[in-house]
């Protein structure tokens, strides 16, 4: 395991800025409004070739314990528990505020070593809070600048003497043949939770790891990050322990009502979140049904490309649960045609109901995604599949289809090889589709087709 290290200060002194920076990549969303960062983000971090887990949290405000502000400090405090260090972060241009002389007696209270960070030290303007952060009582202040990269090799400096070991006991240089890697088995399941705000998706993943690792609340739109945690599911019919990585996304409005700058931040971060997932969970809310924006959600994680499922959520409040089924049921056929079959579950995040059968139901559906069809076995079907419905003669030209392969995986893709395609019928390409869903194990999963014709050297450009 790396070293952990997790950042600490309060609102809008450059937390996330000071995040991005030690992982290389904007993975958090940074903005002038205070308060941005509401749940713990991890990322993999590296100065100098040492290497370390980093932790964004939210910024420390002095609020009722109960208030939104009040729920982010105590999910702050929580991440300290088991770290192996904490960067105390001040604005070294605003000077030290009663705010973090509260945090820094807090931290002077545990036993976790700190290093206090003066950031936005850039130039002489902050100098004198550079200065100032001495009267922490938490030894020699680190000045930087995230934003410009400055002073982070004095960072080093300061994490060598308390992490340096730990982070050289974790470094496993793997030696990997090309063999090996094709004999692997897949990685963790990358399984993103999307939705309307206030379906309760952050209220699922806490469930399922059996502990309040993400924010929750009545208010909705709480979570703005896209949070990925790591854990290890123990599939109760098997017994088998499985790796998978959840990723909570931010709640997706209808794009007429995302006027702040923030707010499409973030569901711009949780589109590029279901990028990088294997399988997308649309989680509805069963007191409001299936509404339009769930299609267009669906949608956009289908023209992306991933193995989609939708689940009923807040299942042990549903109100005429049968026909609320089979009408959603019903309703995702006719709005979502392009993929026949979708698992749909219903689940409750405040029970755990159905929860285990959505997870296995997960990775069947990545198994599908995944699948790869062997040339001969998939020219046979396509050999039946022309024999009982020939392609048509449009204009009584007939229309030749060869045969086809499969050219990529997740999502499957097939290119079928012919002459005259420009001819074919779209409700003939519907026709393959359909049936490589239904014959060759391919259901509720996006299949790709593409039409290629040999191209004529005779013909003029």
């Amino acid at each position: 395991m790396k070293p952990q290290v997790i950042i600490i200060g309060r609102p809008n002194v450059g937390k996330s800025t000071l995040f991005n920076r030690l992982v290389g990549k904007k993975l958090a969303l940074v903005d002038d409004q205070p308060g941005v960062t509401r749940d713990r983000r991890m990322g993999d971090a590296a100065i100098a070739g040492l290497e370390f887990t980093i932790v964004d949290t939210a910024g420390w405000e002095d609020d009722d314990p109960e208030s939104l502000p009040g729920r982010m400090r105590r999910q702050t405090e929580v991440s300290l528990e088991g770290a192996d260090a904490a960067l105390f972060v001040v604005d070294a241009r605003a000077g030290l505020t009663p705010l973090d002389e509260e945090i820094a007696r807090w931290l002077r209270s545990q036993t976790v070593p700190v290093v206090p960070v003066a950031n936005k030290a850039e130039g002489k303007a902050g100098e004198a809070g550079v200065i100032e952060a001495w009267s922490l009582g938490l030894g020699e202040p680190v000045p930087l600048s995230a934003e410009h990269g400055e002073g982070v090799a004095d960072l080093f400096g300061a994490l060598w003497p308390i992490i340096g070991e730990k982070a050289e006991g974790s470094a496993t240089p793997a030696q990997v043949s090309e063999e090996d890697e094709e004999d692997a088995p897949p990685g963790p399941l990358k399984l993103a939770i999307v939705g309307r705000p206030n379906a309760g998706k952050s209220t699922l993943i806490n469930r399922l790891l059996g502990e309040d690792r993400l924010l929750t609340g009545p208010e909705a739109g709480i979570t703005r990050d896209s949070i990925a945690v790591d854990w290890q599911w123990t599939d109760p019919a098997s017994g088998e322990v499985r790796d998978i990585r959840l990723i909570d996304t931010a709640g997706m409005r209808k794009r007429a009502k995302v006027v702040e700058k923030l707010e499409k931040l973030s569901v711009a971060d949780a589109r590029r979140a279901v990028d990088f997932a294997e399988v997308v969970v649309l989680l509805l809310d069963a007191t409001k049904g299936l509404e339009h924006q769930d299609l267009k959600i669906a949608d956009m994680a289908l023209q992306e490309g991933r193995a989609l499922m939708v689940a009923i959520n807040k299942w042990d409040v549903a109100e005429n649960a049968s026909s609320l089924f089979n009408g959603i049921r019903e309703a995702l056929g006719e709005g979502l045609s392009q993929v026949r079959g979708l698992p749909l579950f219903a689940v409750s995040a405040k029970t755990g109901k159905g929860l285990d059968t959505m997870l296995g139901a997960a990775f069947v559906l990545r198994d599908a995604w995944s699948k790869r069809v062997p040339t001969a076995a998939l020219n046979r079907w396509f050999d039946d599949a022309l024999e009982a419905n020939p392609p048509p003669a449009p204009k009584g030209k007939r229309i030749k289809l060869r045969y086809i392969t499969q050219s990529s995986t997740r999502p499957p893709r097939f290119v079928v090889f012919g002459t005259r395609l420009d001819m074919l019928p779209k409700s003939y390409e519907r026709y393959l589709v359909n049936g490589i869903r239904r014959e060759l194990g391919f259901e509720g999963v996006p299949v790709r087709v593409v039409l290629k014709s040999p191209k004529n050297p005779y013909k003029s450009d």
